[in-house]
């Protein structure tokens, strides 16, 4: 007569199928227990020394739902082979998938029966078989599998993973045995030191429940930083490295005036049409450029008048686009296309201070912060996106010396190999694009833009001829994308970030591969 099952909680059930066979295997006495409930009921007798137990682990072969078919129904090209063995006149590919039912197995068996000579090609175009009986060893493996979880052979079971038929699976077990106090009762013990045992004086010969140092807590989900966030801080920290100070970028809506003709963009340009920029409808127009407080000095009117001679005639050596500037179209306010025109106003501020030689002191300054395009959404273009900007303010500037400073600034980021190629920006001349060879794509792929500001830009606002100014840019979604493997912006920024992606992604050095 078999002996009954264990009852009660399942410490009670341990102790009893201990009770019985010392030590056992829990996945044989208890094969429906789950792991965490498991361990818990065992940790909570140990913790009593009423049993001993080590966790040992498995490798176990299961089969893939494809596995599980061709146990059930044979291998694919044994299944060919059948179909027509049976049409003595042969078939077509038509035919073979109508009498099989699947194109998948067709389109797979055939091959496979071909190279094993199970099967010949007509000359009207029909399949045949060409051999009496088969052998389905594929099948016979799988029952095999599905019978042991085990292959003897092992070259033949990696070769059953790498066709998706079966995969490798870990099995965690305990084996089981009796303590030094076992008993089949577990004793009743306090879990709390109460009033009432002080003042009766029963906790003189109570048994208190020892505290269990290795249980599992509660899952925590505390916050997670977006990658863009971690990003962000790594380049944040890349230019405070450097000696750069960050600009303000509060402001998201700029005027026309700042964010297109301080920098010498022509008030025709495409890029201030509405397929490219966003308008602010109400209110339309912004004030024009006035002191901040009572202890800005700066001459905003004089600098309103330069921005317009330089567009509408030229000056400081430039002949100008030649068009009636207006005063009304510079005032339009919009969502600012670029962090640019953060650079322009701390320029602007730049070029009023005054160092120990009394001329503007060199400068550096950076910006991340999020710029707007009225552009189609898709894979690799948003409507809202960040720029990272960085500009240097120094006497004597040369183009081989951005260069040279763009290696140091990129190489930081872990991004070497540079290649530099001519460009056409309004507001730098000389312009480049900046390329970095890019490991995974292994490829040169675009990483920024860059150029030196244009003296209609510089002195306008009052700088000394021979000042210039670096500038330099990327987006930040850019090297986050290529850091996180991610193909699609969309997964990055917007409503269609996965939440377990934030709080699954690790932090990021920008310089390790």
């Amino acid at each position: 007569m078999p002996s009954a099952a264990p009852t009660g909680d399942l410490a009670s059930q341990v102790l009893q199928a201990l009770d019985k066979s010392s030590p056992l295997l829990s996945a044989e006495a208890f094969p429906a227990a789950g792991f965490t409930e498991l361990k818990a009921a065992l940790d909570r007798l140990a913790s009593r020394d009423m049993v001993k137990y080590e966790q040992l682990e498995r490798d176990e072969a299961v089969l893939e739902p494809e596995g599980e078919q061709i146990a059930a129904n044979g291998s694919h090209e044994a299944r060919v082979f059948e179909a027509l063995r049976q049409a003595v006149e042969g078939l077509t590919v038509q035919e073979l998938e109508k009498a099989i039912g699947d194109k998948n197995v067709v389109k797979i068996g055939q091959g496979k029966a071909f190279k094993e000579k199970w099967i010949a090609k007509t000359k009207d175009g029909k399949f045949q078989a060409t051999a009496d009986a088969i052998k389905d060893t594929t099948q016979e493996q799988m029952r095999t599998i599905q019978k042991t979880r085990a292959y003897p052979d092992a070259k033949v079971l990696n070769d059953l993973r790498k066709r998706k038929l079966v995969r490798i699976q870990k099995i965690y077990t305990f084996k089981v045995q009796k303590g030094d106090k076992f008993a089949l009762e577990i004793p009743e013990e306090a879990t709390d030191l109460t009033f009432d045992m002080i003042a009766t004086g029963a906790w003189k010969t109570a048994t208190f429940k020892p505290y269990n140092f290795k249980a599992l807590g509660a899952d925590q989900r505390p916050g997670a930083l977006h990658p863009l966030n971690k990003v962000r801080a790594e380049l944040r920290q890349i230019f405070f490295e450097m000696g750069f100070e960050e600009m303000p970028t509060d402001k998201c809506v700029e005027s026309g005036f700042w964010n297109f003709d301080t920098l010498f963009v022509p008030q025709q340009h495409p890029a201030r049409d509405l397929q490219d920029t966003f308008y602010i409808s109400d209110p339309k127009l912004a004030d024009p450029p006035r002191a901040e407080d009572e202890n800005d000095k700066k001459d905003y009117k004089k600098y309103w008048e330069n921005v317009k001679a330089v567009h509408q005639n030229g000056k400081y050596g430039s002949i100008g686009y030649r068009y009636p500037w207006s005063g009304d179209e510079t005032l339009k306010l919009v969502l600012r296309t670029h962090t640019t025109a953060v650079s322009a106003a701390m320029l602007y501020k730049l070029a009023h201070k005054k160092g120990p030689d009394g001329r503007p002191p060199p400068a550096r300054y950076f910006s991340i912060d999020r710029v707007f395009r009225n552009e189609s959404v898709d894979a690799t273009h948003l409507a809202e996106f960040h720029q990272v900007e960085g500009v240097i303010a120094d006497y004597n500037l040369t183009l081989g010396g951005l260069m040279e400073f763009m290696e140091i600034f990129f190489g930081k980021m872990g991004l070497t190999d540079l290649k530099f190629k001519p460009a056409y920006n309004p507001y730098t001349e000389p312009s480049m694009e900046i390329f970095a060879y890019h490991k995974g794509l292994k490829k040169l792929v675009e990483i920024g833009n860059s150029g030196m500001f244009r003296p209609e830009m510089l002195e306008s606002m009052g700088f000394p001829p021979d000042m210039r100014v670096y500038g330099w840019g990327l987006s930040l979604e850019r090297p986050t994308m290529i850091k996180y493997g991610i193909s699609n912006i969309r997964e990055l920024l917007g409503h269609k970030v996965d939440l377990n992606f934030v709080q699954s992604s690790a932090a990021v050095r920008l310089d390790k591969a």
